[in-house]
C-alpha cells in the first residue's frame, strides 16, 4: 500500500518509536513527586519541553503539552477570549480554518460573541488586508492557520501578525500542518500543533502562549501544565513527540526539496493524463508534500475506493465522501470544484516510483468511474437545436449527477440559450459555477424553485 495521506496522520517516525519505548521504562512515575523515579520523570518532561520549545521558537515556560491538537486549539481560543473579555467579544477567523477552530468560533458565537469569517482567494490564501479591515476596537482574538490542511496553501502569517500586533490584538496560529517543516514566521501570540502530523504519536498537542498575552484558563484545572492541561501527563508520548519533532526538523530541508519535485510532477501530469481536472491551491506558496485536484463527473467516494483497490491511500474534501453530502468548507470558500476531489499528501521518504505508478493508474481509475456514472464523452460533438431553454431535473440526485446531466444537454440549446438545473444537493451551488468556469460557459445565477434550487447556465459556445 502506498500511503498518501500524511496530512491526516504521518507514519510514526523511527525516532518516535525508539523514544517511546525507552521512556516507557524510565518515565512511568509521577513527575511532580520528589523521590528518585519522580525526579527522573521530571527530567524527561523538562527535556522534552525544552526540545519542543526550541523547535517552535519560544520559551519553555510558554509551552504546554495537551492531550491533542484539537484540545490545544479549544484551550487556546477559549483562554485567550476569556483573558481579553474586557476588550470585547469579537473573534476573527479565516473561512478555511481547521474544524477545531471553526467549532470554537461557533461555541463563542452561541454564547453571545461575534465572529468575522475572512474570505480567501481562489488559491485558498487570505488577503492580509482583509484581516486588517476586520480588526475592530472590540476584537479579542484573531486566528489563522499557517498552512491549509486540505489544499496545502501556505498563509501569509507574518503580514497578518503584523497587522494584529499594530492593533494590539493577539494572533493564534494553528501550525498543525507546517510545524514539522519549520518555525512559523511572524510575531504571533499563541500557537497550537499536533504531534501525529509530524510523525509523533497521537494524543499529544502543543499550546504556546507568549508571555504578556492575557489568558484565563476555562473549566476545572490543577497544578499540572500551568493549569492549561489538567491530569497526569502521558510522558512517554510527550517524550516521543519532542524527539520526533527534532528528528524531522533535521531532515526537513532536504526532504522538502524532494517532495516538492514529486508534487510538482503530480500537479503538472494529472491535467495532462486526466481530462476535465482542476488542480487547486496555490501553485507556489504551498506545503512540500501536498497536492489536491478535483475531477469532473466523478463520485468522490467511488474514486477513493477504486484508488484504494489499486493500493493508494488518499483522502478527499468532496461532498460525495461526506455523510452530510455538503462540500468541504475549504473548497466551498475557495469556490473551486468539489466533486471527485483527491488530496495527495506524501509522507517523508515516499519513493519516486510510487508517485509514477499513481500517475499511471489514475487515468484508468477516473475513466472507469466516469463510465459507471454515464458521464459525457470528453470529445462529444456539440449539437444545436431550436429550444431556447432546457430543464434538467436532478432533484433527489447527488453529486456529480447534476453536473453530468448539465454537460449532456448544454449542446442541445443554441448559443445564448439557457439550461435550468434543478437540484436539492448543496454541492451543486459550488460545482455548477466551477463547471461553467472550466468549460467556458456563463453561470447566470440561482433562483428559488418549488423544490430545491434552480441553477441557470447560458451556453456561450
Amino acid at each position: 500500500m502506498s500511503y498518501f495521506d500524511a496530512a491526516s496522520a504521518a507514519p510514526l517516525h523511527p525516532v518516535a518509536r525508539q523514544a517511546l519505548l525507552a521512556s516507557l521504562d524510565d518515565g512511568w512515575a509521577d513527575p511532580s513527586r520528589l523521590y528518585r523515579e519522580g525526579r527522573r520523570a521530571r527530567m524527561l518532561l523538562d527535556a522534552a519541553r525544552e526540545a519542543a520549545a526550541e523547535a517552535v521558537g519560544c520559551r519553555a515556560d510558554e509551552l504546554t503539552f495537551t492531550p491533542s491538537g484539537t484540545r490545544a486549539v479549544h484551550t487556546g481560543v477559549g483562554g485567550a477570549l476569556a483573558g481579553r473579555r474586557r476588550t470585547g467579544r469579537h473573534l476573527i477567523v479565516s473561512a478555511v480554518e481547521h474544524s477545531s477552530v471553526l467549532h470554537s468560533a461557533e461555541v463563542f458565537e452561541a454564547e453571545g460573541g461575534t465572529v468575522t469569517r475572512v474570505p480567501v482567494r481562489r488559491t485558498g490564501a487570505v488577503d492580509p488586508g482583509a484581516y486588517a479591515e476586520a480588526l475592530r476596537s472590540d476584537t479579542a482574538l484573531a486566528c489563522l492557520q499557517s498552512a491549509n490542511h486540505e489544499v496545502g496553501t501556505v498563509q501569509p502569517v507574518a503580514a497578518v501578525a503584523e497587522a494584529c500586533r499594530a492593533a494590539g490584538v493577539p494572533l493564534l496560529v494553528d501550525a498543525a500542518q507546517s510545524l514539522g517543516w519549520g518555525r512559523v514566521e511572524g510575531d504571533w501570540s499563541l500557537l497550537t500543533a499536533s504531534a501525529h502530523k509530524w510523525g509523533g504519536p497521537s494524543g499529544v498537542g502543543l499550546l504556546v502562549v507568549r508571555k504578556g498575552v492575557r489568558f484565563a484558563v476555562q473549566g476545572a484545572s490543577d497544578e499540572r501544565e500551568s493549569g492549561r492541561a489538567p491530569g497526569f501527563e502521558n510522558l512517554p508520548a510527550i517524550v516521543a513527540a519532542a524527539a520526533s519533532l527534532r528528528a524531522v526538523r533535521a531532515e526537513a530541508e532536504q526532504e522538502a526539496v524532494r517532495l516538492r519535485e514529486l508534487t510538482a510532477r503530480i500537479r503538472a501530469r494529472v491535467p495532462q493524463v486526466v481530462p476535465d481536472v482542476e488542480v487547486v491551491g496555490d501553485a507556489d506558496r504551498r506545503l512540500p508534500g501536498v497536492v489536491t485536484f478535483s475531477c469532473l463527473y466523478v463520485d468522490g467516494e467511488t474514486l477513493l475506493h477504486e484508488l484504494d483497490r489499486e493500493g493508494f491511500a488518499v483522502s478527499s474534501g468532496s461532498s460525495c465522501t461526506s455523510s452530510t453530502l455538503t462540500p468541504s468548507h475549504v473548497l466551498r470558500a475557495m469556490g473551486v470544484l468539489s466533486e471527485g476531489n483527491v488530496r495527495v499528501s506524501l509522507p517523508a521518504g515516499t519513493p519516486e516510483e510510487d508517485v509514477d505508478r499513481f500517475l499511471d493508474v489514475l487515468p484508468g481509475v477516473v475513466a472507469g468511474v466516469r463510465e459507471k456514472l454515464d458521464a459525457p464523452p470528453v470529445t462529444s460533438a456539440v449539437r444545436t437545436a431550436d429550444t431556447p431553454e432546457v430543464v434538467v431535473d436532478s432533484l433527489g440526485r447527488r453529486c456529480p449527477i447534476p453536473v453530468i446531466e448539465l454537460a449532456k444537454v448544454i449542446g442541445s440549446v443554441p448559443v445564448g440559450g439557457l439550461v435550468r438545473v434543478l437540484s436539492d444537493d448543496e454541492a451543486a451551488r459550488l460545482d455548477i459555477p466551477a463547471w461553467c468556469e472550466m468549460r467556458g460557459q456563463e453561470y447566470v445565477g440561482e433562483e428559488a424553485a418549488e423544490q430545491g434550487t434552480a441553477y441557470l447556465v447560458r451556453r456561450v459556445g
